[in-house]
């Protein structure tokens, strides 16, 4: 039989019901399906998709093992590089990780990599795992870790595999970080995946204490001097919002996306009233950004009852930073893309709340310091958009509270930690970082690979700290 050049397509709930439902949109791999993708697998022998692996998983092995039926020994593979492959299998990158480092990709589509690692973790999540609690030392030393997002989930899991006692401090009353709070429901669902992963590393051993503020409730110099941890992780990632700085942002009516999609999928807003979260979302809405939580934003205010969601981005299709996927699924729900525009300003009614988005059209100079061309303004183009609501989705930064509280550990100039790319070292002894409060917002996966360094890292310190 030749080999097909066709990735076997993604089941997925039809665009003209999913659009009004917030259950998962991508339906995931039969086991026929899933043996048939793997048998795409060329099991190269110098495998490059691996090298494309923020966590190094040894993915023609994990292949190998589906097209044997050997769903077990599968995720247990992947489970030995990467603590949140459900995760992972549903939000990653793929197309810019593993998946383009494919040699299937030079002449056709690059094997389902992504799509047969949920395959696997959601076999066994369907199977219900045994979690063996690991059996600490009495003299077993300590690690916090700041944050119970991606970073920190990943670094904790890794630590305590190493027989250290880890307690994650989370500010937030549900762990899991932007997991919980800015990926939406319908692709990232937090009942059947988010929440038993955490689980999964609490029946290992991890202690995570909730509502807990670290620079507030404690300072990092507490845990050390006071506490007794023996080394600090700081994963706090970037949740502060960003804004254009344009007339009429204070309106009410105007959200940043991290509010918007906290709100909706950490408050549970789109169960209202069974859930005391209201949420304002009008018959037009304007998002402003081109990332994929622009598209969260906007596929979750169309499921929250908009009947026009427009995406206002001041680039071209092309320049769009959301991954293809993320696009295509929006564009099949039926938003809006007004390309090549940019806001100027916010217009008000007399109640002061929303009536319009006034543009500017935008037309592509040369390549910035990014490598994608300039927008210029068009003179004479402005134009007025008549929505009610507007989502701020224009990137996000550091919240200073760690940082500022923390003596003798160096931030940027943007407020992001400074910490060595190999190990999370900060300036400060015995403190780390890593994820989104040391690169600024990126992906789940890097985050994820982050915390993986910085656990190696905090081993060998500790072992060093411990044997001097």
């Amino acid at each position: 039989m030749a080999l097909s050049l066709e990735k076997h397509k993604m089941p997925e709930q039809d665009p003209k019901i999913r659009a009004h439902n917030f259950e998962e949109v991508a339906l995931g791999y039969d086991e026929k399906t899933a043996i048939a993708e793997a048998e795409r697998c060329l099991n190269c022998k110098v495998p490059q998709c691996r090298k494309g692996c923020p966590v190094s998983v040894r993915i023609p092995e994990f292949i190998q093992k589906i097209k044997a039926r050997d769903f077990a020994a599968a995720i247990e593979i992947i489970k030995s590089d990467n603590a949140l492959p459900a995760v992972c299998g549903r939000v990653c990158p793929q197309e810019n990780q593993c998946e383009k480092l494919c040699i299937l990709a030079k002449k056709g589509e690059a094997v389902g990599i992504g799509r047969l690692e949920r395959f696997a973790a959601d076999w066994q999540l369907a199977q219900g795992e045994e979690i063996n609690p690991i059996e600490f030392a009495p003299d077993a030393q300590k690690v916090a870790v700041i944050g119970a997002g991606p970073a920190g989930l990943s670094c904790a899991g890794d630590l305590a595999k190493k027989g250290y006692r880890v307690t994650i401090f989370e500010a937030l009353h549900v762990a899991g970080g932007v997991l919980s709070y800015g990926i939406p429901e319908f692709r990232l669902p937090k009942d059947g995946v988010v929440r038993k992963e955490v689980e999964n590393l609490e029946k290992l051993g991890v202690k995570i204490e909730l509502n807990s503020v670290v620079g507030r409730l404690y300072t990092v110099d507490e845990l050390m001097q006071e506490e007794g941890f023996d080394a600090v992780f700081v994963g706090t990632g970037a949740g502060l919002p960003h804004f254009m700085n344009i007339p009429g942002e204070n309106l009410n009516g105007v959200y940043s996306a991290n509010e918007f999609l906290t709100r909706c999928n950490l408050m549970k807003a789109y169960r209202f009233p069974d859930f005391a979260t209201p949420i304002h979302v009008g018959k037009n809405v304007a998002v402003v950004g081109g990332g994929n939580v622009a598209m969260d934003a906007a596929r979750t205010a169309l499921r929250l009852g908009a009947e026009h969601v427009y995406i206002v981005y001041r680039r071209s299709e092309k320049e769009l930073p959301a991954r293809r996927e993320e696009v295509h699924h929006a564009k099949e729900e039926g938003i809006d893309f007004r390309l090549l525009n940019n806001p100027v300003e916010v217009l008000g009614n007399e109640e002061g709340w929303v009536c319009g988005l006034r543009c500017i059209k935008m037309e592509l100079g040369e390549p910035d310091d990014s490598g994608r061309r300039r927008p210029v303004p068009v003179a004479g183009s402005e134009f007025e958009l008549a929505v009610d609501t507007v989502i701020m989705s224009i990137g996000t930064g550091p919240n200073p509270i760690v940082a500022t509280t923390t003596p003798g550990m160096d931030t940027t100039k943007r407020g992001n930690i400074v910490a060595d790319e190999e190990t999370g070292a900060t300036t400060k002894e015995g403190v780390f970082a890593g994820g989104d409060i040391v690169t600024g917002a990126a992906t789940v996966i890097l985050a994820m690979g982050a915390g993986k360094k910085a656990a190696a890292a905090i081993d060998e310190y500790l072992k060093k700290k411990r044997d001097a």
